[in-house]
């Protein structure tokens, strides 16, 4: 499988691009301190400016990477880094990767979440040799769920991280799409 990386894509209201060190700011005061966030999303709460920094410093060191895939969201109307949109997992022998995606709290209930999962499927079909994309939510996260069900993306018994570490999805609802259903339903 041929591996293109972080690559920009826009939306309407988006640009979804690298992260840059200069984010620091936006991500720790959208999401990265947000408990309700980050908790969620189940990823640590970052207490300090400098542990958000370490992190940006991981992720753009990650972008040598061509399979490191994780974007910035960028409001485009205020130039604001209001989130983030990645492949957690990639799978190069089946071509399929992984989404995960968290919007800080203020930007909720605007429709960014799901404008950038759906630029995100739309470019990866379009760009790379990806075949399908999968996500999943917990049964409670009923936003995530949201997202997921006014996606392109349909519901599915399992997703291939629960396949590979032997997990049974109790609680969670899994959501794929494949290239070739994206482009039939076009």
């Amino acid at each position: 499988m041929q591996h293109n990386g972080t690559k920009l894509f826009e939306t309407k209201r988006l640009i979804c691009r690298q992260f840059e060190l200069k984010d620091y700011e936006d991500m720790f005061k959208n999401w990265a301190a947000n408990p309700h966030i980050q908790l969620e999303y189940g990823e640590p709460v970052y207490e300090t400016i400098s542990q958000v920094k370490e992190l940006l410093k991981k992720y753009i060191a990650s972008y040598q990477n061509p399979d490191f895939y994780r974007w910035a969201i960028i409001e485009k109307s205020t130039q604001k880094n209001i989130g983030q949109i990645a492949f957690c997992k990639v799978y190069p022998d089946c071509q399929t990767a992984e989404i995960e995606y968290c919007i800080g709290e203020e930007f909720w209930g605007k429709g960014y979440a799901g404008e950038a999962l759906s630029g995100l499927i739309d470019f990866t079909f379009r760009n790379t040799d990806f075949l399908k994309l999968e996500a999943y939510h917990r049964c409670e996260n009923k936003k995530s769920g949201r997202v997921l069900e006014k996606s392109p993306m349909y519901i599915t018994n399992t997703v291939e991280r629960f396949i590979r570490e032997k997990i049974h999805s109790d609680g969670e609802v899994c959501y794929c799409i494949t290239k070739d259903k994206y482009y039939r339903s076009l």
